[in-house]
């Protein structure tokens, strides 16, 4: 098997590392040619055109920002002309919506499509231990499963396409609204004066602890949002995805339209590339300049 690998950003460039490593053989294109460099080294066929990758593979795997990257590089005249008889795996975060207008162009240019968003993050990727989760009719599930065990070893059948693309929006969301909680409750002790380690002593023995609150206490307490593993200009993307498709479906978005407007204070405080752990800043910040 040759795989076009299209996206080799922060997840994508570890994600393609895996399959080389099992020995498969990788075409592959980045908007950002510089982004390329360590899977050469490590062997992959480099291409400079998308369509070059997907005329070169049997199975398409597309680690994209969003569905407009998809479109761009993807569903470009171009590129569609060179689908079929291709399978497409979509494995970035996109609407429900979104992946099923994606996968009627695939099957109208005569491809297979399937979508398998993850969770996790870089160092989940480069141990190949994400959590799949795989939108697709059974005998897709099947026929792919080998492949997507390289990145999780238990990826999950959702669905069709779009059930695992929603899965996923819901877990982007419970992030944020999680880490963000979190980071009230963290503030709010350092203004009162309480031990931080007897809160999390307190934390940790209870019901309420999600492990991602250890992962995000140092960098809190420290303001120290430097090499993310997951940026806040994509849980706010994420965010503002799970918000537009959440809306037609009638649900109270209040909780998270909260959450989304820390998100972008954390950007203009021009925290968009660091870890989104910002949220913490941008909620003393508010504190701060509140008190003036």
């Amino acid at each position: 098997m040759k795989v076009g690998f299209l996206g080799t950003g922060l997840m994508g460039q570890p994600m393609a590392q895996r399959l080389l490593a099992a020995n498969i053989q990788v075409v592959a294109y980045n908007r950002t040619p510089e982004k390329l460099a360590p899977l050469q080294a490590a062997g992959a066929e480099i291409v400079t055109q998308p369509r070059q990758a997907i005329r070169a593979a049997d199975c398409i795997i597309l680690m994209l920002t969003n569905a407009a990257a998809i479109y761009q590089v993807l569903l470009s005249d171009t590129s569609w002309r060179t689908l079929e008889g291709r399978t497409i795996i979509q494995m970035g975060t996109i609407t429900p919506t979104e992946s099923q207008e994606i996968r009627d162009a695939v099957v109208g240019g005569g491809g297979e499509y399937i979508e398998a968003p993850v969770l996790g993050s870089i160092p989940e990727a480069k141990n190949g231990k994400l959590i799949v989760m795989v939108g697709a009719a059974p005998e897709q599930y099947q026929h792919n499963l080998q492949l997507l065990q390289n990145f999780g070893t238990e990826p999950l059948l959702i669905g069709p396409v779009g059930t695992a693309a929603a899965l996923k929006l819901a877990l982007n969301q419970l992030i944020a609204s999680l880490t963000t909680s979190f980071a009230l409750s963290l503030a709010f002790l350092q203004r009162q004066g309480v031990n931080v380690e007897a809160f999390m002593q307190i934390l940790r023995e209870s019901s309420l602890y999600a492990p991602t609150f250890d992962k995000k206490l140092q960098r809190m307490l420290e303001e120290n949002y430097a090499n993310p593993n997951f940026p806040t200009k994509h849980l706010l993307k994420d965010t503002d995805l799970f918000i537009s498709e959440a809306k037609a479906l009638g649900l109270d978005l209040s909780s998270i339209e909260s959450v989304r407007h820390i998100l972008s204070t954390a950007m203009k405080m021009s925290f968009a590339n660091d870890d989104y752990s910002s949220i913490f800043s941008a909620i003393k910040e508010w504190g701060d300049s509140s008190a003036e």
